[in-house]
């Protein structure tokens, strides 16, 4: 059995990184993809964390089972959330018109969370105040972030006072890297933690606004070429937002892809450099890209869906992950070490 090594880079996208639990569960099942490094994001970091402190637990069949009882716990935990029921059977019971469509789509859940973090702050709820992730994290079946003989995994943030990014590893790992990386500051205060770089203790927020995932800690020589990108923010979209919801919807989406298309634009430029013969001599590596994504499943949601991990929702996205990840084994597992699947030329022309 000849063993595919491959590098993860999993974006985050709230309850729709249930997707990206779908791929990781279906990749689990081959025992000759060895996953050596895993660079998160927001839910892209939750599924990193779980993926790779399970693997940890031992090679062979010991370690992807707790890798799946780490991915298991986080989203049913996550799925204890409830959603809207009563607009749900509304909409199931007969069809709504376009405008009655958008008031239940005012008085959602979404809509209400949405009005409420423009006049209410994380810090208004005083010393009460929880992160319901911790306490998921730390009750993990396999809690241990930096147990050695797992992949690497690199976790990033966003700095508030200088908007960089810093991407988490090795010993830097915590609860408190991961929390980082999922802070929607709408929704949760600031993560501080301290930077031996600066010397400060740095405030944090999600790190979808400066790596959704970042790419570059994956170029590593000592890495594979290979790097697969579970992708749960669609690119494109072809209706043009007119409603208030999805304009807000669409400037999100823009806004959590930015920084990815920047990575990827600048190595479509290093691969033309490469065939064009003028790195000759260079360390200047050529990754091999590949994606897995189902840009028709996220066409049809929107990005309000990510802030309300309903139960449903989250089966939904597990099983399309689970396809997804089904069909890149089977139209693309053989370019692994070979060529890119994912045309960058087709992207940026």
């Amino acid at each position: 059995m000849t063993l595919r090594r491959i590098n993860l880079a999993l974006q985050g996208g709230g309850a729709h990184g249930a997707f990206a639990w779908g791929v990781l569960d279906r990749l689990l099942d081959e025992p000759d993809i060895e996953i050596a490094a895993i660079s998160g994001t927001s839910a892209g970091a939750l599924n990193g964390a779980a993926l790779a402190a399970g693997l940890a637990i031992g090679s062979g069949r010991h370690g992807r089972q707790a890798a799946r009882e780490n991915l298991d716990y986080i989203w049913s935990q996550v799925g204890q959330v409830s959603d809207n029921a009563v607009v749900r059977w509304m909409h199931s019971m007969f069809p709504v018109p376009r405008a009655w469509q958008r008031l239940t789509e005012l008085f959602s859940p979404v809509a209400w969370l949405e009005s409420l973090t423009r006049v209410f702050s994380p810090y208004d709820s005083g010393p009460f105040y929880t992160n319901p992730l911790a306490a998921i994290l730390r009750e993990m079946p396999h809690p241990d972030l930096c147990r050695a003989g797992g992949p690497e995994l690199f976790v990033s943030a966003t700095n508030v006072r200088t908007g960089l990014i810093r991407v988490f590893s090795g010993a830097e790992l915590s609860v408190d890297a991961i929390l980082a990386s999922a802070c929607l500051p709408e929704l949760f205060r600031a993560v501080e933690i301290d930077d031996p770089a600066t010397g400060r203790r740095e405030a944090y927020w999600d790190g979808g606004y400066s790596g959704n995932p970042a790419l570059f800690p994956l170029y590593s020589p000592a890495l594979p070429r290979d790097i697969v990108i579970v992708n749960i923010n669609p690119m494109m979209r072809d209706a043009l937002p007119k409603s208030p919801a999805a304009i807000q919807d669409r400037v999100n989406e823009i806004s959590f892809n930015a920084s990815l298309l920047a990575e990827l634009r600048a190595i479509n430029f290093v691969k033309r450099l490469h065939a064009e013969n003028r790195l000759s001599g260079r360390p200047m590596k050529n990754v091999l890209l590949h994606a897995i994504m189902d840009e028709t499943l996220m066409n049809s949601l929107n990005a309000s869906t990510k802030l309300l991990p309903a139960p449903g929702l989250l089966a939904t996205m597990r099983e399309a992950g689970s396809r997804a990840a089904d069909e890149f084994l089977r139209q693309d597992a053989a370019n692994i070490g070979e060529r890119d699947s994912y045309d960058l030329r087709a992207v940026f022309g």
